[in-house]
């Protein structure tokens, strides 16, 4: 067989090797998909922040709790202005934006947080906070209209956090989002799909890897009575649940739920329900987060646990990436939806009865 030959039948293999790897690659994503914006009447923007990444509301008080940083600049390696975690009434009658952090002076740029509702009636908030490429977990107190400074907890296999989840004054779950360190190993597990994140615990004293093995670990949550606990795989598009033993904090895996879209954060309401901010279009995001000129879709999924092959599952939301783009998390309290964003400098509200 001739030279040429030879180098044409391995060109033509190459084309069509990176060609299925594109295609497969866009259709993972979920490029292909058709947006068909629904979702309820009368949703409203709540400007005042800088982005809404993550929302988590105290059922006791109705406060929700809202992450909120200018994240395009440590998106891409560069410090941006100081972050603030704000606090929302929902039962007010007009409600408004405070600052809770007002007084935290030590550099913030917060990311996913979760509450802590002590017996005691003492509310913690617990939150990711990423520092010139240092990794921390913040643990205020909250009292009256601030969050008081309680303590700094980091590790070294706490290397990408992503999402926290307390589960006492001192102790929690964190996910791990990747299992590099480098942009390059980063970026090869994102778009080979290559399941390296983990979930860790922190007893107080120390961390230790307690579920691996996941594609891009992002939100965490767990069921009021204690006892399952929640992780979204983005990659995945898949929530993952897991048995908890409260005695260790160790997990065992139960099983997983595909959704078929790139899932987020995950908050829970009273009644147990999984509330889901989600990335239909996964390509679009980064598109997005790259440019704020560009749009991403909305997406919110509603799942009632019951038992694999019966759980339900709900598209409440979705939209063309209007009026609220790049959509991270979803929480629902007494008819009320909060919708945040990444990187949009807004929150959405929609009333939504019957749930």
């Amino acid at each position: 067989m001739k030279l040429a030959k030879v180098a044409g039948i391995v060109i033509v293999a190459l084309v069509l090797l990176i060609g299925g790897f594109l295609w497969k690659t866009y259709r993972d994503a979920g490029e292909f998909k058709s947006i068909k914006a629904h979702g309820p009447e009368g949703c409203r923007t709540v400007s005042g922040v800088d982005s809404s990444e993550d929302i988590t509301i105290d059922a006791r008080s109705a406060m929700a709790f809202i992450s909120s940083d200018d994240r395009r600049p440590w998106f891409h390696g560069k410090k941006g202005k100081q972050g603030a975690i704000y606090g929302y009434n929902l039962r007010a009658n007009r409600p408004r934006l405070i600052n809770l952090t007002r007084n935290f002076k030590k550099e913030f740029h917060p990311h996913g947080i979760g509450l802590y509702a002590a017996p005691s009636g003492t509310t913690y908030v617990f939150v990711v906070n990423h520092v010139g490429g240092k990794q921390y977990i913040e643990i205020f107190e909250l009292a009256g209209d601030r969050l008081h400074h309680k303590e700094t907890v980091s590790g070294p296999l706490m290397s990408s956090p992503n999402d926290v989840l307390p589960v006492g004054p001192r102790k929690f779950y964190v996910t791990n989002d990747h299992g590099s360190a480098s942009m390059l190993g980063r970026k090869l597990e994102d778009y080979l799909q290559l399941a390296r994140s983990y979930v860790l615990y922190f007893d107080g004293e120390q961390f230790k890897k307690v579920a691996e093995g996941l594609k891009y670990a992002n939100g965490i949550n767990i069921s009021p009575d204690g006892k399952t606990i929640y992780v979204a795989s983005t990659t995945g598009k898949a929530v993952y649940l897991y048995h908890r033993n409260k005695a260790d904090g160790t997990l065992r895996f139960v099983r997983k739920i595909s959704v078929g879209t790139g899932v987020d954060n995950i908050e829970i309401d009273t009644q147990g329900r999984l509330w889901l901010g989600c990335h239909p279009k996964l390509l679009t995001f980064v598109k997005y987060a790259n440019d704020p000129k560009k749009r991403s879709p909305s997406q919110v999924l509603m799942i009632k646990v019951i038992k694999e092959g019966k759980d339900e599952i709900k598209e409440v939301y979705l939209n063309n990436g209007n009026p609220i783009s790049g959509s991270s998390v979803a929480a629902y309290f007494h008819g009320k939806l909060l919708i945040g964003s990444v990187f949009d400098p807004k929150f959405t509200i929609c009333q939504l009865d019957g749930y």
